[in-house]
């Protein structure tokens, strides 16, 4: 007698969680883009990838503030002129405050939207758009 075929079993629920996004902003030139991110927005440059080391560029660089990463790239082909990123802040103003005594020009200062959220624009000096977002639920 042959053993009984088992039961299939019960399929079993796999859930994928995504726990972090990292946007790659287009750069004209990874030494302006440093100073602006490093020197005026906060951020810590992580890493960086030159393939011929004697020259700025093209270069792939990682910085990043808090919880916040964001990849900058003048590779050619990498990221689009002119793109966008929000980037989640726990207190809109004092960020704010800080853009300004760091000379960041702001493009939209902090405004209660309608839809619930706090909100301030910026422009990188590529023409991308950072726009820092708090809830204001």
């Amino acid at each position: 007698m042959l053993p009984a075929t088992p039961a299939p079993a019960a399929p079993t629920e796999r859930y994928l969680v995504f726990t972090l996004a990292v946007p790659v902003l287009h750069v004209k030139s990874s030494s302006a883009a440093e100073a602006f991110y490093c020197g005026q927005l906060g951020f810590r440059r992580d890493f960086e990838y030159r393939p011929v080391p004697d020259r700025h560029d093209p270069c792939y660089m990682g910085v990043l503030r808090d919880g916040a990463w964001l990849h900058l790239s003048s590779f050619p082909g990498d990221g689009a002129p002119g793109s966008v990123v929000y980037l989640l802040v726990d207190d809109l103003d004092d960020l704010y405050a800080e853009l300004l005594r760091n000379g960041v020009f702001i493009d939209m200062e902090p405004t209660s939207q309608p839809w619930g959220n706090r909100e301030m624009y910026i422009s990188d000096p590529d023409g991308n758009s950072i726009r820092f977002v708090s809830s204001t639920r």
